[in-house]
């Protein structure tokens, strides 16, 4: 059993970044704070083209028919780059589900669509009161009683939150479930999109934990007191070892709480959820810890809003308490253990 990503997912994964890096600087998330959707002009289209939104719709609706395991990279970077778009709602939550569970007219009506990018889709979690860009969602993906919904745009309203992440646009969705808007009435499906959407919000964690420490360090190496760097002081030295030590222990439990998607179960066999609820754990904390770090390295200027940092501080916050944060997903593991 081979648990290593394979050269192409890792090829993919770095294919992503470089078009990050091009097309979703710091600049462009700053931008995107006054966007009046939250967008990068170009990125969506340019992420549709590179098959990054269809990456879980199956080809016959002419995405890439891949699994969980080859998205979780694309995740991380997104979380690296703090990608102001919902592609993690879209590609990771609302087309698995609707490619799995969904009537096969409504899977036939949306899934070539998302996949080409066309549509936008997006989804919230059972435990959350807000929906991440549903001002300009063609289908948003919600749970009520048990059962799972897909409602188009013009079947709900939707009033404008104010996030601490302006990048992150958050809505307050009012509607009304009916027959035609039914995904599933199988509580274990609400379940599943928790699980999908927590393993969504804890890779990109991960990769706005890597992103602050990759800052910090290179603040603390340049920024000099009384003649040399801040970073030689033991004491810098140790937060930013704590930060990489707690990314390097979330990281691969994110990765197999991915296979353990992909797959049905754990790769010692059991409930895949047990596995999300670790993976989302331990990112929450370890974002947590990477953004207090940064924020006490920086010193002052971390406040400030006209410093990059703060961009990566809120994401951080903001996913750290995405799709139920750290203590929430302690209590389903100690439930998942106690149930054996």
């Amino acid at each position: 059993m081979r648990f290593a990503f394979t050269d192409d997912q890792v090829l993919f994964a770095d294919t992503v970044r470089d078009i990050l890096v091009g097309e979703c600087p710091p600049s462009a998330v700053r931008a995107a704070w006054d966007d009046p959707e939250g967008r990068v002009p170009g990125l969506w289209e340019t992420l549709a083209a590179t098959g990054v939104l269809g990456v879980a719709a199956p080809e016959a609706h002419g995405g890439l028919g891949m699994s969980t395991c080859d998205l979780v990279l694309l995740l991380e970077e997104l979380g690296y780059a703090a990608c102001p778009e919902p592609v993690a709602e879209h590609a990771a939550v609302a087309i698995p589900i609707l490619r799995d569970h969904a009537p096969v007219a409504m899977a036939d009506e949306w899934l070539g669509r998302a996949a080409e990018g066309s549509a936008v889709l997006t989804a919230a979690a059972p435990t959350d009161a807000f929906v991440l860009a549903a001002e300009r969602a063609d289908l948003v993906l919600l749970c009520a009683d048990g059962e799972v919904h897909a409602v188009a745009a013009g079947a709900f309203s939707s009033t404008p939150q104010q996030s601490v992440d302006r990048a992150r646009r958050l809505s307050r969705i009012d509607w009304s479930p009916t027959a035609a808007t039914l995904v599933s009435d199988d509580p274990a499906v609400v379940c599943e999109v928790l699980d999908r959407g927590a393993l969504a919000a804890a890779a990109q964690a991960v990769g706005v934990g890597r992103r602050l420490l990759d800052m910090t360090v290179a603040y603390v190496t340049e920024r000099e007191q009384f003649g040399r760097p801040v970073g030689v002081n033991q004491a810098v030295k140790h937060h930013c070892s704590n930060v990489a030590i707690a990314l390097e222990f979330a990281a691969p439990m994110v990765h197999k709480a991915a296979w353990a998607l992909t797959h049905g179960e754990g790769p010692e066999g059991g409930d895949p959820s047990i596995d999300v609820a670790m993976a989302k754990a331990l990112a929450s904390d370890a974002v947590d810890l990477a953004c207090r770090s940064a924020l006490q390295c920086h010193g002052a200027i971390g406040y400030t809003i006209e410093h990059d940092l703060q961009l990566w501080l809120k994401r951080g916050w903001a996913l750290s308490a995405s799709w139920g944060d750290a203590a929430h997903h302690r209590r389903q593991v100690g439930a998942g253990l106690q149930a054996g």
